[in-house]
This record gives structure tokens, C-alpha cells and sequence, in this order.
């Protein structure tokens, strides 16, 4: 007989995801083993096995949690009643303040690919999707030549200021010097003046 859902469920569900995203960033995705999980989580094996039946199936909730709780705060954020470049910049400290407190996720997000099945790669995808056209809408906006036929830069534009926001975990530092508002203002500068020499 199957069990039923305690009322705590969610609960307990978003702290293995913590623990378990922990446990992937520290230990490598091919080394940490669900016993290990689940002695971190202080809950035995087949209870995180009732949760989560496979490693690859955890791996997958790390992600999809991460992504759509991105996703739902950038669906919020976007106003495209807003001057472009301050739609642009809301956009940037949002995907920030996102990423706050979330680098264990943001670690097996970006390192978890081989343990992911096609389903769930397309999945994950079609998210990812929806985070970027949130900012390419914005490019688009202010320089819409990127969309041009002949030299198609919007993508790489775009991609080129994840890549600014994707790896702010390798070096800020919280109390530092420099504010998430103040790296937001940052990178949407560095984009907005770098377009306007892309010929």
C-alpha cells in the first residue's frame, strides 16, 4: 500500500532539495551517493527514495525548482511599460536577488547535464527558454538591429550577459563592496554601451 502525503510534504520535500543540492556542489554529481544524501539530511534511505526514486530524479527537482522559481519572479518583474533600459536593469537584479542564497542550486544546474534523461533536458529547457526571451525582448527593444537577418546578434548579445549573471557566484561576495543592485547597474551598462559599438 502506497504512503500517504504527510501535511508537511512540501516542507520536508524543499529541505532534502537544500541538503541535496549541498551535497551535489560539495561532492561532484557523480560521487554523492543518496545514502550520503540522506545521512546529511538526517532521514533514512527510503524515505528519500519516497520523495525523490532515483538520483537522477533529484538532480532533475534541484533544477526544476531553481529554474521555475526564477522563472515566476522574471514573469512578475517584466514591465514593458518601463523605459528599456530600467526594464533591462529590473530584469538583471531580479535574476540576482534570485540567485541570493541559491549557489548550491545554481552549482548542479550548470554541471548536470549528463545526468539528465532527453524528457527531462527538454523540460528544463523550455524554461530556460522562457527566462532568456525575457531579456532578448528587452535587447530587442533598445537596439533593435541585433534582430537584423544578415547579422542575427541578439542571442549571443543576450547569452553574453548570462554569462555575466551565471558566474557572479564564483566571486561576490555578500557585504562586500559592491551591492547586487550595484553589479545590476553594472552589467546592464556594460551590455547597453558594448551594443551600441557591435556593428
Amino acid at each position: 500500500m502506497a504512503r500517504t502525503r504527510a501535511s508537511d510534504f512540501e516542507e520536508k520535500q524543499h529541505g532534502l532539495l537544500l541538503t541535496a543540492a549541498n551535497v551535489f556542489a560539495t561532492q561532484g554529481m557523480e560521487k554523492a551517493s543518496m545514502s550520503q544524501i540522506a545521512q546529511e539530511a538526517g532521514v533514512s534511505k527510503s524515505l528519500l527514495y519516497h520523495y525523490y526514486p532515483s538520483k537522477g530524479a533529484l538532480i532533475f527537482a534541484i533544477i526544476h525548482s531553481h529554474l521555475a522559481i526564477l522563472d515566476q519572479a522574471l514573469e512578475k518583474a517584466d514591465d514593458a511599460s518601463l523605459p528599456p533600459e530600467a526594464r533591462l536593469q529590473k530584469l538583471v537584479i531580479t535574476v540576482l536577488d534570485s540567485y541570493r542564497g541559491a549557489d548550491d542550486q545554481h552549482k548542479v544546474q550548470l554541471n548536470a547535464g549528463p545526468a539528465l534523461s532527453d524528457e527531462q533536458k527538454a523540460e528544463i529547457i523550455a524554461i530556460e527558454r522562457r527566462i532568456v526571451r525575457h531579456f532578448s525582448s528587452a535587447l530587442k527593444t533598445i537596439h533593435p538591429k541585433l534582430e537584423d537577418p544578415d547579422r542575427p546578434l541578439l542571442m549571443p548579445v543576450t547569452m553574453s550577459l548570462f554569462g555575466m549573471m551565471n558566474w557572479v557566484y564564483m566571486w561576490f561576495k555578500e557585504g562586500g563592496p559592491i551591492s547586487r543592485e550595484d553589479y545590476a547597474r553594472v552589467a546592464t551598462t556594460l551590455i547597453l554601451e558594448g551594443v551600441k559599438k557591435v556593428k
